[in-house]
């Protein structure tokens, strides 16, 4: 005990790791006979300390020490780690099986080693065409084994480098994917580099790296780096600049270095392709941003304020673009609706529908109002909350557009949400990629050259719309094209950067319908009663509460502790809902947190409900990537949008197949079947739970949403609001009423960095 030793042979199971220390817990099969004596005759070994990202079947040589824990027992304590590869034959065997090689696999491994015996990786290695003597291997199978042994080979240069600079393998591999053979010279040359090129590597990794290399702390390029990452990071939260008196303090805190030095840099950067920046100066004071996005609120005077605003050029690029592109359709002088203005719209005509269409009811003067700014106005915001017409009023209008024989198209950021307008109006609608015509690697189809070819087009779930996907549909609309912008502008903003919805109605250049009255049908649900009781700061009700009358559709069970809550939430997806409603805990149950950390955060809810709803067990495939083990029968999440493949981020699917030999995962979504290569599958989240922003445009039979003081950050009305009106038939909330109480009375003024409201008025 306590003497230095070392262990060679192939990972069993990986019992642990955590992604950020690289903390892992393993079990391995020893190779030699030389290590039994350390192993003490145990046929697996158990294996602690801090590691790469490591899967089943890699071959690792280890140094460390054996250590007895008083609870584990012997355990070997790792301080050096080397990615092997096996010496005996059956070691081999067990290397090329195991799906390190993509194409081979049991059977497979088992053919070529007992052809070849001990000499079988160095005949992979320096002669692999005598592959082709192997029963049962043809010549594609040849190749492609042969590639994918070339390609580790030379991934094992670009790893041996990164690991020693703490860099997990599947990064490694991800890194020699995107620069193959000048993966090295990139990674040494311009460490920084890996931020913008590749998925899953961040700042302090490239940093991590830089400094390892000996730049200096204070090196421009160093600075320059920390500066675009601290954009980029404001930007993930919604900002599309940063003012310079919040940027330069956190830039500086990030790299750790004085404030002077991000100033200068700045100040150096003003004409580059990295930052953009404008003086913003704001004249009034009823503006709706406090004083810390620049404006002023102090008690109605007119002052002036001035802000020195940071960009990265596509964000500032795309504001400007879509400032010109809104005042160029709402300023055009003609219009492809011209004959339908005046107060022609009338309820005789809207009742009769029209081929077979969704049948429509008179409108209240209110939704009448709302028809008529359509056909009048170039651009045109429909909103309102949950059971106040918007639907009713869309399918009156499109009917009046179908009988005058005016054309249309119907879109929405998502497909989910493109789905369900094509329910509610009985007519095709696409998501806004499709209906530009988005091509991976071309971009739009549809732009200024070539626009829609439509009288009117409608977008539906708008409050979704960020600032770069807006700019590129208002360069797609003709001048005399119509736009209605539908949707709930007391819902969450959008994910992407950006506050477009509200920016245009508070800058003026819009006609603005606001929908109030709730419809009676509506009003007899809790869900929609209780969503807008949540919107004018009021707690919920439920029918224990009085609502007997109503139909039971929205639940809170109550728990103090957030482990407890945890539990019961769990027990209620998995046998609670599904037994007293009827609901399958899979397709019809979506749980909505409000964090992703914490007892019943997002993150510890998908581990519980992974093991109530998918154990693992039987004949189930399973494989550990990331940090995360992904099994045949999980849902999950896409998280970015994926052009190539055709999915975007929000899509949720059921993973149907591993395959471990081809190292791939196909995942269903929406019926069809998407396949991830292992190096993609970072993609991909769990999606037993998910966070309230993942659910925007969407909607789901029952939510469960957990609601805990420990979320108090995240508590806020509109988030409530948004994850109750997810749901079309139960709302069950799980928590403490001080919690829920937090969320409803907290409603701050949106602290978003935009300036559009701003150019637009100007």
């Amino acid at each position: 005990m306590g003497d230095r030793a070392e262990v060679s042979g192939s990972i069993e199971r990986v019992t642990y790791y955590n992604e950020e220390s690289g903390y892992t817990v393993l079990r391995l099969r020893p190779d030699t006979r030389g290590m039994l004596p350390y192993a003490y005759g145990e046929q697996l070994l158990t294996v602690v300390g801090n590691l790469p990202e490591v899967n089943p079947g890699e071959w690792l040589k280890l140094t460390g020490q054996w250590l007895m824990h008083p609870k584990h027992g012997r355990q070997f304590q790792v301080e050096q780690c080397e990615q092997s590869v096996p010496a005996s034959v059956e070691g081999i065997k067990r290397y090329l099986g195991s799906g390190m090689v993509r194409g081979v696999g049991k059977v497979m491994a088992e053919r070529i080693v007992n052809r070849f015996g001990a000499d079988t990786l160095t005949i992979i290695d320096e002669n692999p065409q005598r592959l082709g003597e192997v029963l049962g291997i043809g010549r594609k199978r040849v190749d492609n084994v042969i590639k994918a042994w070339a390609e580790q080979r030379a991934i094992k240069d670009v790893m041996i480098f990164l690991q020693g600079h703490g860099i997990s393998t599947h990064l490694a591999v991800k890194i020699y994917k995107q620069y193959g053979d000048a993966s090295l010279a990139v990674v040494q040359a311009t460490p920084y580099r890996l931020v913008q090129d590749i998925h899953g590597i961040g700042f302090k990794t490239a940093d991590k790296i830089a400094q390892a290399l000996g730049l200096s702390p204070d090196d421009p390029a160093r600075i320059e780096a920390g500066i675009h990452y601290t954009l980029s990071k404001m930007a993930d939260d919604g900002h599309v600049y940063a003012p310079q008196d919040e940027l330069e303090p956190e830039a500086a805190e990030i790299l750790q270095l004085p404030a002077e030095r991000v100033t200068a840099v700045l100040e150096s950067l003003e004409n580059s392709e990295l930052v953009r920046r404008e003086t913003i100066v704001y004249q009034t004071a009823d503006d709706r941003r406090q004083t810390t996005a620049g404006k002023s609120t102090n008690g109605g005077d007119a002052v002036m304020r001035e802000e020195r605003a940071v960009y990265l050029p596509a964000l500032y690029h795309s504001e400007t673009g879509l400032t010109r592109q809104v005042k160029r359709l709402v300023e055009h002088p003609t219009s492809r609706l011209s004959g339908l203005r005046g107060g022609f719209v009338q309820a005789p005509l809207l009742d009769k529908g029209a081929g077979g269409r969704v049948a429509t009811n008179p409108l209240t003067p209110q939704q009448e109002q709302a028809v008529n700014a359509a056909v009048s106005h170039k651009l045109t915001i429909l909103t309102g909350g949950p059971g106040t017409g918007k639907t009713t009023t869309l399918n009156n209008l499109l009917n009046l557009l179908d009988a005058t024989g005016h054309t249309y198209a119907l879109a929405s950021p998502t497909g989910r949400a493109a789905k369900r307008m094509t329910e509610a109006t009985g007519r095709e609608a696409r998501t806004i990629h499709r209906l530009l015509e988005f091509k991976p690697g071309e971009g739009f189809g549809r732009n200024e050259n070539h626009p829609i070819d439509a009288d009117l087009i409608v977008i539906d779930e708008s409050s979704m719309l960020d600032l770069v996907l807006a700019y590129n549909l208002l360069r797609a609309i003709g001048s005399d094209s119509h736009l209605l912008l539908v949707g709930d502008v007391d819902q969450l903003p959008s994910v992407g950067a950006g506050d477009v919805l509200r920016d245009l109605i508070e800058s003026g250049v819009a006609a603005v319908v606001r929908l109030e009255t709730i419809f009676r049908q509506a009003a007899d649900s809790l869900i929609i009663r209780n969503a807008h009781r949540i919107n004018r700061g009021l707690m919920p009700e439920t029918t224990a509460d009085g609502a007997d009358s109503l139909p039971s559709d929205f639940y809170i069970f109550i728990k103090e502790d957030p482990g407890e809550t945890a539990d019961l939430l769990v027990d209620i997806v998995a046998k609670r809902a599904p037994t007293k409603f009827g609901l399958d805990p899979f397709d019809d149950i979506q749980v909505l947190a409000p964090m992703y950390n914490g007892l019943a955060g997002v993150t510890r809810l998908n581990g519980l409900l992974q093991e109530a709803l998918n154990p693992p067990g039987g004949r189930k495939i399973e494989r550990r990537i990331s940090g995360r083990t992904f099994r045949v029968g999980d849902k999950v999440m896409q998280t970015v949008n994926n052009y190539d493949k055709s999915v975007y981020n929000g899509d949720i699917g059921r993973i149907t197949a591993i395959d471990v030999i081809e190292q791939t995962m196909t995942v269903a979504i929406d019926g069809a079947p998407v396949v991830y290569s292992f190096l993609e599958v970072d993609e991909l989240i769990h999606a037993y739970a998910v966070s309230v922003h993942k659910s925007q445009g969407s909607e789901y039979p029952c939510v469960v949403i957990p609601v805990v003081v420990q979320h108090y950050l995240m508590l806020q009305r509109n988030l409530l609001y948004t994850a109750i009106t997810r749901a079309r038939k139960l709302v069950i909330l799980v928590g403490t009423r001080r919690a829920i109480q937090i969320a409803v009375r907290t409603n701050p003024v949106v602290e978003r960095h935009t300036a559009l409201d701003w150019r637009l008025k100007k």
